[in-house]
């Protein structure tokens, strides 16, 4: 970690803008890989064992967040960065994984009983508000999940440059937004894991 004095505006312009780049850059591949599906593009590997992976990671991530909020309210700062360090690359990977189901796997659809890619009315009909919860929780978890990536970056930088102040700061809105994406991956996957194929 770098001392706060050693950290001019100008470093501190040029990580913001790449953390900013970045931000930018994530939600952009993803709304891609879901308005496009790219089904099949990775040939014959199956990633059909990815969701619940991601399920794992995300669940994993939850808990580490939990204890490190833990950890820092009873001023344990080492474990408190380790743990938050843990999350961030359970999250990197999640991340990883995320783009490589979707790149390669057909949709999935909630209430698609038969997998056939295509909800019926017998079908809606069946699962009748539960799409709309599921909806929403989706809806809610991929938006927040955008805008959750500069803030978890910037907080992340300020924290290595131990410009804390303004770390705390960024916090105050990044981790409950990061607890709930978590937690709301698993969720969805929950929700939605009885529909894959």
């Amino acid at each position: 970690m770098l001392p706060t004095q050693q950290i001019t505006s100008k470093q501190d312009k040029r990580y913001l803008t790449a953390i900013s780049i970045i931000s930018i850059l994530i939600p952009i591949v993803v709304a891609f890989l879901l308005l496009v599906p790219q089904t099949g593009k990775l040939g014959n590997i199956d990633v059909s064992l990815l969701p619940h992976v991601n399920a794992v990671l995300n669940t994993a991530t939850s808990l580490c967040l939990m204890l490190a909020l833990f950890f820092i309210k009873n001023r344990n700062q080492e474990a408190h960065r380790w743990l938050m360090t843990i999350a961030f690359v359970l999250s990197c990977f999640f991340l990883v994984s995320y783009v490589v189901y979707h790149y390669q796997a057909a949709p999935t659809k909630f209430g698609d009983e038969n997998g056939d890619g295509i909800l019926s009315q017998a079908e809606l009909a069946q699962i009748g508000i539960w799409r709309s919860i599921y909806l929403f929780v989706l809806i809610t978890h991929i938006a927040l999940a955008a805008i959750v990536v500069p803030f978890v970056l910037t907080a992340f930088y300020f924290a290595w440059t131990r410009q804390f102040a303004r770390h705390r700061r960024v916090v105050k809105w990044a981790f409950p937004i990061w607890l709930y994406v978590a937690i709301t991956g698993v969720l969805t996957y929950f929700m939605i894991s009885p529909y894959y194929v």
